[in-house]
């Protein structure tokens, strides 16, 4: 990326600029939030769920609020920041618009990690007994897998040069986990393997309220690292000769990254399963909205809009009015492919971004 100097006097207007944007950003991130909690297969008015939040409703309105909607759409925007950070940090971090925790085979390897859990014991235990490890096993088992093959990938590209070459590796990387899991699906029971299927569909909804405490550590812990990676993060833009010409520590860098996006990656791939294209998608949404490649803009901006983009999928998903329910994926993809093929149409207009 070309450096590009601004004018002292043009400073203030970008900061009006953006400021307009986060607040628009906010104002559009609290309506997404409320609708969620009033559009579902069950009817409620909207003064139904604002005394079902103070505990004035009746129970089943209640129940269906506080219990349901409210941890689903809560769920909706932890996934949508974990997965929209991971990619703006794999974009960067490997200078590829194209990265992203679901095309580089992240989401593969974390599902790797929950497929060991959840099908490797299957022969000698029950789903009782599964979960008896506990949450944090999963959640344990689901970074090391996206770690893993987060290093391989970067191994990967510190010896090819080429994106479109480190693309294709991390798609293969993809299908040879995804062979290793069809085994491990193979020898597990029944059981185990329904419940890994439906895992796999992916959904923000049925989590327990220990599983959403888990994930809620977890992510804000990724967001902090994140936060405390922007400047390792834009020095990494300029590459690595530049990020050492400034005193940055490369490898401390990227491991500090690597970190951060497998704790948030594999997070979200353990309690949703593997969703796709919101982590390709959302960065170039953010860039596209503020023209600004400074990771100090761009984490809160990716923030706030895969909250937007995970709470509108969830929304489409769970089809207002009917008692029917589309896997999340489906959504996010339908979503999400678009924008890529936007973004590739338009790469020669917004290179300068990488």
């Amino acid at each position: 990326m070309s450096a590009k100097q601004i004018p002292a006097e043009d400073y203030g207007l970008i900061r009006r600029r953006s400021g307009l944007i986060f607040t628009c950003l906010i104002v559009l991130l609290i309506v997404a939030f409320l609708l969620d909690l009033f559009l579902g297969s069950v009817n409620i008015k909207p003064d139904e769920i604002v005394k079902a939040l103070f505990g004035n409703s009746d129970e089943v309105s209640r129940r269906i609020l506080m219990q349901f909607r409210l941890p689903k759409a809560t769920t909706a925007i932890l996934a949508g920041i974990a997965l929209s950070i991971s990619g703006l940090q794999m974009q960067t971090l490997f200078r590829n618009p194209m990265a992203g925790p679901y095309v580089l085979g992240l989401s593969s390897g974390a599902s790797l990690g929950v497929a060991f859990i959840i099908l490797g014991f299957s022969s000698n235990l029950s789903p009782d007994a599964i979960k008896g490890f506990g949450n944090w096993a999963i959640v344990a088992s689901s970074w090391a897998g996206a770690g893993i093959v987060m290093i391989l990938i970067m191994i990967i590209s510190s010896r090819v040069k080429n994106i479109m070459t480190v693309l294709i590796l991390g798609i293969m990387i993809s299908s040879a986990i995804a062979s290793v899991v069809s085994i491990m699906q193979y020898f597990s029971n029944e059981t185990m393997l329904k419940t890994y299927i439906i895992w796999t569909m992916g959904s923000l909804g049925n989590l327990t309220s220990s599983q959403l405490n888990v994930m809620l550590i977890s992510v804000i812990t990724g967001i902090l690292i994140s936060l405390l990676s922007v400047k390792m993060l834009n020095a990494q833009l300029l590459g690595e000769e530049y990020a050492r010409s400034i005193g940055l520590d490369v490898k401390l860098s990227r491991i500090v990254i690597i970190t951060g996006t497998s704790i948030l990656t594999g997070t979200i791939t353990a309690f949703c399963g593997p969703i796709g294209f919101i982590g390709i998608a959302v960065p170039h949404l953010a860039r596209i909205i503020f023209r600004t490649a400074d990771h100090k803009i761009l984490i809160p901006a990716t923030i706030l809009t895969g909250a937007i983009v995970m709470l509108l999928s969830d929304i489409i998903s769970q089809m207002p009015g009917s008692d029917n329910v589309l896997p999340v994926n489906s959504v996010t993809a339908l979503i999400g492919i678009p924008v890529v093929i936007w973004v590739i149409l338009r790469d020669q207009k917004y290179r300068d971004i990488f």
